[in-house]
């Protein structure tokens, strides 16, 4: 079986021409702020992706680069800052945070409004009731690639491998809310192999390069890899065996080009969703 590729650079082009075409329309850009501490290359190089997006989405950008020995008590003033901003629609802190700063208290500061990337518990409860416009960028992504190839979770088994509460609880919630029947895997998780043999959609959340390996896949499925890691010659990977998974599956994202860009552009699409809320029509 030759697997069809489930290509998120094409998808995440459409959604973010989408976004250009609606703010062009609008009195007032959308803004989006990032917030970021220290100087790690890693979150260097994803602030200057941000940057790119919002330029290409017609979105005003700014960034906020805190020195890595910061104090809470400034970091919560520039979010206070930016919760004040009538341009800043959308706020985003880049994670994880140094050792002596309070992660939680620096989330919960963000106004669950301007929370483009759905931390705030305050909107990660609406998620869990079925409600609020913003949803975690991830999860978000991966339900977008399920739709835009007529992939419908309903009375499918959805096996979630993952249980962080930016993915993989996010992730099962949303497949739930489309009436899977999900199941989520983890470390103490007895037989992993087993359960994901089962999934009709399997989501790899793990951040383990070569987690999922081809004999752990169901003939027929979906298998959606999320992680983004680094193999022992320095190459970008998932969690999944990417030869040997597409022999069996159905359909299977490539890592990278498959979820990664479409979580970009959905996060465009939140900070209009924001702006729109604000009366920026």
């Amino acid at each position: 079986m030759a697997a069809v590729v489930m290509d998120g650079k094409a998808l995440a082009a459409e959604m973010k021409e989408q976004v250009r075409l609606r703010t062009e329309q609008m009195t007032r850009r959308p803004g989006m702020a990032v917030v970021l501490v220290g100087e790690d290359p890693a979150a260097l190089a994803y602030e200057a992706g941000k940057r790119k997006d919002c330029q290409a989405c017609g979105i005003y950008y700014d960034t906020f680069r805190l020195p890595s020995e910061v104090c809470q008590e400034d970091l919560l003033g520039v979010i206070d800052t930016l919760n004040r901003r009538e341009d800043i629609d959308g706020i985003l802190l880049l994670l994880p945070l140094p050792g002596h700063l309070d992660e939680k208290a620096a989330l919960l500061a963000i106004r669950p409004d301007k929370d483009v990337d759905c931390v705030n518990p305050a909107n990660l409860g609406q998620l869990l009731l079925g409600g609020g416009s913003l949803r975690p960028c991830t999860p978000a992504g991966v339900m977008r690639l399920l739709e835009a190839y007529h992939i419908d979770p309903a009375g499918k088994r959805c096996v979630v491998v993952g249980r962080s509460h930016v993915v993989g609880k996010p992730q099962a919630l949303l497949l739930l809310e489309k009436n899977g029947t999900v199941t989520i895997c983890h470390s103490r998780t007895p037989d992993l192999a087993a359960e994901c043999r089962r999934a009709d959609i399997l989501v790899s959340a793990a951040g383990r390069p070569g987690l999922i390996t081809g004999d752990m896949v169901k003939e027929g499925a979906v298998v959606i890899d999320v992680a983004m890691n680094r193999n022992a010659q320095g190459k970008l990977c998932g969690d999944v065996d990417y030869e040997a998974a597409a022999e069996k599956a159905a359909w299977i994202t490539p890592v990278p080009g498959g979820t990664g860009p479409v979580t970009r552009a959905v996060l465009m699409e939140q900070v209009l969703s924001a702006a729109l809320d604000h009366g920026k029509g």
